[in-house]
């Protein structure tokens, strides 16, 4: 009790000198490290009385070991003024706000405040030590800070000593709103390159700039990585290629795929495929698949394949009118690159060059065909060829026909041969005293047929006939037109009818005598009849005098009544019907054929003219053969 009385005693003194208590030194803001001591200093002039510390307001206590406070105590010359509290080790309790008072002055220091820092513990790495990944796939590596740690540290991400960006933290709270836990996570797409690789986590803060480290390695998986080869690369069509197909993988690899343009080889096995090359292989690529648990990689090649030329689009043939252009082209497919060349079909001259041909203002003689040749690029490969026919449309073409001369009065038969592009719209006989375009007309009937092609580009042909019936003496003087005509024109030419002579009596007398002969050798009965010059005439559908000569011996007959109607009592012109097998050679003399149907038949023979001239009738009694001289 003397003690603090003498202090207030030289308190007074002190005071009635003049002098009055004061700071000399204040507390400042300290920052601590956990574990360590801190220190805040308090440093009072002309005061001699009790001197406390406060925390967060409640005081610790008069005594210089602060009794109640193990960590705590005060140091310094207590008559020099010096009151500095102590605290060790520093706890995370320990920190608040701290106030130096002189009581019985009534002085109070500004508040200190006491921050306690926290280093971080080592982070974690979810997965780690060994992290999987895929190649090729996006990931997200996570690293988590646990603890008190203050401040909140950060995480940072390090590969070989550099500092990985992309990273992204976040933060958790407790309920009291104090740091629970930090995580950062590093988004990245491994590569093959990062298998093994070493990544670092750092949580670093201000208690411990240094920072902890927590290091993983990268443990990749990653689908094939493939390299397809070809052996030899550049081949001939027809020779054998090797392909080989090599991979790397993890996990190992657990199977291969061969396919040709896309569609699969069947078959194919393994890392190996042998082919036979051919044209196909250079537009269709082959290529390889390899598979693992984590995916599959596909590589393909394509060879250099020299063939012959293959036709890709052939010419196309043109119908174009006189006068106009015509343009063929054709487009041939080769490795090398075949050479192009056109010609006329029949003539080796070179008319261009390329896929193009082009004719300027073709006449009729443009009209054929057209050859695009395409010629190999190496020797040994086959060429090839194609063509095409330009037809040019012209007026028509009229050629007349041979026609055998006709007997007066006698059946006869004009032609002329037509081509045309495009076909005639009709085709004209025209004489004297009229025309006919088809169908009959008295004595004229036309009927029209079709003809073989004329030369290439030509056109269609056809024939048209004029049939006359019962020749008179002004058609061998008259001259008879066939005419044609399309969109184009026309085209035209004169037919003649030529004149027979009547045959000679004798060489018919002759002939029936020949006749009778072989017959009476062969064992055959014959009637032969005669018909006189009478004066009848026959109309156009009255023509069919025929020779009977029957199949049976009792003269009777299959054949139908109108041809029946031949008999020796007919005198209109005997003329050509179905089954002729006897018939007029080229200079009037008959001629006789197989028989058929029991029939023998006579072409172009008119009824004598006079009476000294006559024609048989013959009649056998069973069919046979003979001939006439």
């Amino acid at each position: 009790m003397l003690v603090p009385a003498l202090l207030v005693l030289l308190f007074c003194l002190r005071g009635r000198a003049g002098l009055s208590p004061h700071f000399l030194q204040q507390p400042e803001d300290l920052v601590v490290l956990l574990g360590d001591e801190a220190r805040l200093p308090c440093a009072l002039g002309a005061y001699w009385g009790l001197v406390q510390w406060t925390k967060d307001g409640l005081a610790l206590g008069g005594e210089r070991d602060l009794p109640g406070w193990s960590r705590y105590w005060i140091s310094g010359n207590a008559a020099s003024g010096q009151h500095d509290l102590h605290i060790r080790p520093v706890e995370i309790e320990d920190q608040a706000s701290y106030e130096c008072q002189a009581t019985q002055a009534g002085l109070r220091s500004r508040r200190a405040q006491l921050h306690v820092l926290v280093p971080p513990e080592p982070p974690q790495v979810l997965g780690g030590p060994f992290v999987s990944l895929v190649a090729g796939v996006p990931a997200n590596v996570t690293c988590r800070s646990r603890g008190d740690a203050r401040p909140t540290p950060e995480l940072l991400w390090f590969r070989d000593g550099v500092r990985l960006d992309g990273a992204t933290f976040r933060q958790t709270l407790l309920k009291e709103g104090t740091a629970g836990s930090v995580e950062s996570i590093l988004s990245l797409t491994p590569s093959s390159h990062d298998d093994g690789a070493i990544l670092v986590c750092r949580a670093r803060s201000q208690a411990l700039p240094a920072g902890k480290d927590t290091a993983i390695t990268v443990s990749l998986q990653y689908p094939p990585v493939v390299t397809l080869s070809a052996e030899p690369q550049t081949v001939q069509e027809g020779e054998k290629v090797t392909f080989l197909c090599q991979a790397t993988a993890q996990p190992p690899v657990t199977g291969y795929r061969w396919a040709k343009g896309g569609s699969p080889v069947l078959g194919a096995r393994g890392p190996m495929l042998e082919v036979v090359a051919d044209a196909s292989f250079l537009t269709a690529p082959v290529s390889c698949e390899v598979s693992n648990a984590v995916g599959s990689a596909n590589r393909s090649t394509a060879l250099d394949v020299r063939f012959g030329p293959i036709l890709q689009a052939k010419p196309k043939p043109l119908s174009v009118d006189v006068g106009e252009d015509a343009s063929f082209s054709c487009v041939w497919r080769g490795n090398p690159l075949p050479r192009v060349t056109w010609t006329r079909r029949g003539d080796a001259q070179v008319l261009a060059s390329g896929p193009t041909l082009r004719l300027l203002a073709v006449g009729p003689e443009d009209a054929g065909d057209y050859v695009c040749r395409a010629g190999p690029g190496l020797s040994g490969l086959r060429g090839g060829a194609a063509e095409a026919r330009l037809t040019v449309n012209a007026p028509p073409v009229v050629t007349a026909l041979h026609s055998a001369p006709a007997f007066l009065r006698g059946p006869a038969r004009l032609q002329c041969l037509v081509f045309a592009s495009p076909a005639p719209e009709a085709v004209v006989w025209s004489w004297d005293e009229g025309f006919l375009t088809a169908g009959s007309r008295g004595r004229f009937l036309v009927e029209t047929f079709p003809a073989p092609e004329g030369r290439g580009g030509q056109g269609p042909g056809l024939i048209s006939v004029l049939h006359i019936s019962g020749t008179q003496e002004s058609d061998f003087s008259r001259g008879f037109n066939c005419t044609a005509r399309n969109r184009l024109g026309e085209g035209g030419t004169q037919v003649s009818l030529g004149r027979r002579d009547l045959l000679p009596a004798v060489r018919i007398v002759a002939g029936v005598a020949a006749v009778a002969m072989t017959l009476l050798m062969a064992g055959t009965g014959v009637a032969l009849c005669c018909w006189c010059h009478g004066k009848a005439s026959a109309s156009f559908s009255k023509q069919k005098n025929l020779v009977r000569i029957p199949g049976s011996s009792n003269g009777s007959s299959s054949r139908g009544p109108e041809e029946e109607t031949g008999s020796s009592k007919d005198q209109g012109p005997i003329v050509h019907t179905d089954h002729s097998d006897l018939a007029l050679d080229e200079e009037g003399a008959l001629e006789t054929k197989d028989p058929t149907n029991g029939y023998y038949k006579v072409r172009g023979v008119s009824p004598p003219t006079s009476p000294d001239s006559c024609v048989t009738s013959l009649q056998l009694k069973s069919p046979g053969i003979f001939n006439l001289p």
